[in-house]
Formats: structure tokens, C-alpha cells, sequence
């Protein structure tokens, strides 16, 4: 066992301490979390409360669109899968890599996420309303 590691029962091993990292573990199972909960929300509402046959892009527009609480909804789940994504991508390029290329890849991968997330921000926030 490395020094400064736990062994858990499963998953990534949890840093021990404090700190920036242990941020990183736990924000990663309480996202995980909350996107099997919005995930399997979402597939709930669109396939059985709705009939799939009927939704069109005017029907989105309109039933789900039309409401700010289902804007926020799937705001929230946006957002919920940009940070998983994008933490989870993150683990993978620190364990992988080293120095100059760990750097940059970083870098890249912090500018994707923060471009998915405006724009998904801006389509949410804007799609559906009307153009004057």
C-alpha cells in the first residue's frame, strides 16, 4: 500500500487527509450520485409519463421548456455531467501522465468543460423562447 492512500472496498482508493484531492473523491461519488437520480428521472418522465410518439422538438419547446422549473432541471443535469465528465477525464490524465503534458492536458480539458458548459448554458437558458 503507497503511503498516504486508504484502501477502500471498491472504487478509487480515498486520499488520506485533507485537501484539494479528497475534494475531488467526494465530489465525484455525490455527482455520480445525483445523476443515477436525475438520469433516472429524466428517462422516467420523457418515456412514461409522456408518450414517446408524441414529443416532437415543439413539444419539448413548449411542455418542457415552457416551464422554468424543468429549464432548471435540466440545467442542473447539464451541469451534473459536465463536473462528473470532466473530473472523471481529470483522474485519468493525473494518473496517466506527468509534467508538461499533464499540465497542458489539463489545461484542455478545464477549457472543454468550460465551453460545454456555456454552451449548454446558453441553449438552455435561451432555447425556445421567442425571437422578437
Amino acid at each position: 500500500m503507497s503511503a498516504g492512500i486508504e484502501r477502500t472496498r471498491a472504487g478509487r482508493a480515498r486520499p488520506r487527509g485533507g485537501g484539494f484531492e479528497l475534494g475531488v473523491w467526494y465530489v465525484m461519488r455525490l455527482t455520480g450520485l445525483a445523476l443515477f437520480v436525475l438520469a433516472l428521472s429524466h428517462f422516467s418522465i420523457t418515456h412514461f409519463l409522456f408518450d414517446p410518439a408524441e414529443q416532437t422538438s415543439q413539444w419539448i419547446v413548449d411542455t418542457r421548456w415552457g416551464s422554468l422549473l424543468w429549464r432548471t432541471v435540466d440545467w442542473a443535469m447539464l451541469t451534473t455531467v459536465i463536473l462528473h465528465s470532466f473530473l472523471g477525464v481529470r483522474t485519468v490524465v493525473q494518473d496517466y501522465t506527468h509534467g508538461g503534458l499533464r499540465l497542458a492536458l489539463s489545461l484542455l480539458l478545464a477549457g472543454g468543460a468550460l465551453a460545454l458548459f456555456a454552451m449548454g448554458t446558453l441553449a438552455v437558458a435561451t432555447l425556445g423562447f421567442p425571437v422578437r
